[in-house]
């Protein structure tokens, strides 16, 4: 009996030995797309958003001054233009920007009107405790340039305050140093950290920025601009819920800036829009040619033009939408929801890249 289960071991380990092992091959230069990365998309993007801040502390220095019709509608055109600028930077919640939680401060929404009013009537706050992210940054903006009265002669009444003046001017102000402390760490520190970590491993740049690229798609544009206000996670439409519910007619706006700039970034299109570069989707045709396997980026390519397609179909303003006709949103979320699995399974298993963020939405 002894020699026979020898045998049979024996047999197993054999057999074992015999049967090839699948491995998975990769030589992607990931430093040539680091590089292309930061120089390229990261770094512009950056730098074009502090343009755009540039111009709206400006503006809003003048109607500080003015006090004006001409002045205030002039920062209206500042803000629109900055919020619609900060989607091109806020996927990249990388380096510094992780660190000062750039996102949190800039662009939490709704905003919640009462902690401003109160942050306004006491003037007794600190914009840098979490308890305010929701009370500054572009959604704050929102508020105080179109929700806080019935028209604008109203708005700028109210905004002739000392109080609501200077809580406006801290507002911009805040904006434009957070982001000039992460423009200025890229530039003078962190991109050459960044390239250099080029290896595989979960805290690579490489892995570390994919799943940023896949966080923000499934929670800020996915969610956060179409399925939270639509009442997919809660059960009934939100309208509130949109970005820039006060302004109402640039939720649509904001939301094809974030879209087109994920789009891009898979791409490699660099920021000025002139040149492609080494991309994920490079990536994802090396490691298939490599392995003799199909490359899903097509598939990625092909279900995001469907969801372009229902989300065309939307109203300007998301808030109007989800209070007249909410089936045209929750079909807009289908679609970019389909392209979850492509890119949180498919994607990551293809370039062994290991989800590093917590999925709490059951998907």
């Amino acid at each position: 009996m002894k020699k026979l289960i020898g045998l049979f071991i024996l047999t197993v380990i054999i057999s074992c030995q015999d049967t090839p092992t699948e491995v998975f091959t990769d030589s992607f230069d990931r430093k040539a797309m680091l590089v292309y990365w930061a120089d390229h998309i990261i770094i512009p993007s950056f730098e074009a958003y502090d343009k755009s801040l540039d111009d709206l502390v400006v503006a809003k220095n003048i109607f500080i001054e003015n006090e004006d019709i001409a002045s205030f509608e002039n920062l209206r055109v500042a803000y629109l233009s900055a919020y619609v600028s900060w989607q091109t930077v806020s996927m990249f919640d990388i380096g510094k920007a992780e660190e000062i939680s750039l996102r949190n401060y800039t662009n939490i929404y709704p905003a919640d009107e009462n902690q401003i009013q109160s942050n306004i009537q006491g003037q007794n706050y600190d914009l840098d405790l979490p308890s305010n992210f929701d009370a500054q940054g572009f959604p704050a903006l929102d508020y105080m340039l179109y929700g806080l009265a019935e028209d604008s002669n109203a708005e700028i009444t109210l905004l002739k305050g000392k109080d609501f003046s200077n809580y406006l001017n801290e507002l911009v102000d805040r904006l434009k140093s957070l982001n000039a402390e992460v423009l200025n760490d890229w530039k003078t520190n962190f991109r050459d950290s960044f390239i250099n970590n080029d290896g595989s491993s979960a805290t690579s740049s490489t892995d570390k920025l994919v799943n940023d690229f896949l966080f923000y798609y499934e929670k800020f544009l996915r969610a956060g601009k179409i399925g939270i206000p639509a009442g997919v996670f809660s059960g009934s439409a939100l309208s509130n819920a949109v970005e820039a519910p006060y302004s109402e007619i640039y939720s649509k706006q904001l939301f094809f800036a974030g879209f087109e700039t994920i789009q891009a970034f898979f791409k490699g299109v660099s920021f000025e829009g002139v040149q492609n570069g080494t991309s994920l989707e490079d990536y994802l045709i090396h490691v298939a040619e490599q392995n003799n396997t199909s490359s899903i980026s097509d598939e990625i390519l092909a279900q995001w033009a469907l969801a372009e397609q229902k989300a065309l179909a939307l109203g300007d303003s998301f808030r109007n939408q989800v209070e007249v006709d909410n089936i045209k949103m929750l079909q807009t979320y289908d679609e970019l929801q389909k392209a979850v699995i492509l890119l949180k399974v498919d994607m990551l298993q293809a370039l062994n890249i290991q989800v590093d963020f917590v999925d709490a939405d059951g998907d």
